[in-house]
């Protein structure tokens, strides 16, 4: 690479926290470099950390680099809040008792950009810049390749959950697609007004869950991370605090929450993230048209 370099990075985990993957693009003139690699059990903040950090790494002499990232956490860390966290011996807060959470990646990071001169550059993502998709796909493709695949018995009912919200009209659909253990498909969907998206993939979920006997096992595929780390992590919590947040904020969507809550009692659900699927299952495909279309009708 020569002295003049432009980076672009990216990183993220599905679930957060959950299996990650991060990425970087070098660029000097006419010359490239990919960098990419997956971590588990880590958080999106500590992917683009580590994507910046091994970006820089990568340099084996001093540039004059332009970075661009679309991690606030990452930019404003670097250029606004680490020279305070560094003087008060990386610890944050009003009594400067709280640790910086990543101080692993930040120490290093940091080390590593006082080799250089960086101008940072915040760019939207998934906003159409080529460069920004480009290592998002890149890290996406890094993480999936580190996440197991999740072998199913065949034995077992499969529930596959989707919906569709046309925001302007304030509409939403939802759709189910169950397969049993037979091969028998049942399929299902419907619509509602002044509605959101979390709402009807929540109502997917349900009317699914509503199709499992009692004492069942079942698998149900969901693209949401809203559903998946509701089901997965959050539910206790809303429990035990009464359906309220830590914040004291009641849960939104309580009443299928709930009744999401009563139904998982009563069998034995696994929750599949759809979204670390290479290649997603035609079921899941389908229930996405089904949910578009009831959406869509009138």
């Amino acid at each position: 690479m020569g002295d003049e370099v432009t980076i672009y990075s990216d990183g993220g985990a599905d679930p957060n926290p959950g299996w990650g993957g991060w990425a970087a693009v070098l660029c000097s003139g006419t010359r490239e470099k990919e960098i990419s690699g997956g971590v588990p059990n880590t958080t999106n903040n500590r992917m683009e950390l580590t994507a910046a950090l091994e970006a820089l790494r990568a340099l084996k002499r001093p540039c004059t680099i332009q970075f661009h990232t679309d991690s606030q956490y990452l930019r404003k860390g670097i250029t606004e809040w680490i020279g305070k966290w560094q003087a008060n011996g990386w610890k944050r807060g009003e009594k400067k008792s709280q640790s910086v959470e990543n101080v692993d990646l930040w120490q290093p990071l940091w080390e590593e950009s006082q080799r250089h001169t960086i101008e940072w550059h915040w760019v939207k993502g998934h906003a159409g810049n080529e460069m920004n998709e480009r290592v998002d796909q890149l890290a996406t493709a890094a993480r999936i390749a580190i996440t197991p695949t999740q072998t199913i018995p065949d034995d077992q009912l499969l529930i596959f959950a989707r919906a569709s919200y046309l925001g302007k009209q304030d509409v939403g659909g939802w759709a189910v697609v169950t397969v049993l253990p037979t091969g028998e498909v049942v399929e299902a969907s419907g619509r509602a007004r002044q509605t959101t998206n979390n709402r009807m993939e929540l109502t997917a979920v349900l009317e699914g869950i509503k199709l499992v006997p009692e004492g069942t096992a079942a698998h149900i595929f969901t693209v949401s991370d809203y559903v998946f780390q509701g089901a997965t992590q959050w539910l206790p919590g809303w429990r035990k605090r009464n359906w309220q947040k830590k914040e004291g904020e009641p849960v939104a969507n309580a009443d299928l929450w709930q009744a999401i809550d009563r139904a998982m009692r009563q069998s034995r659900i696994q929750w599949v993230n759809a979204k670390n699927q290479a290649v997603p299952h035609k079921a899941l495909e389908r229930a996405a048209h089904l949910a578009n279309t009831a959406a869509q009708t009138p």
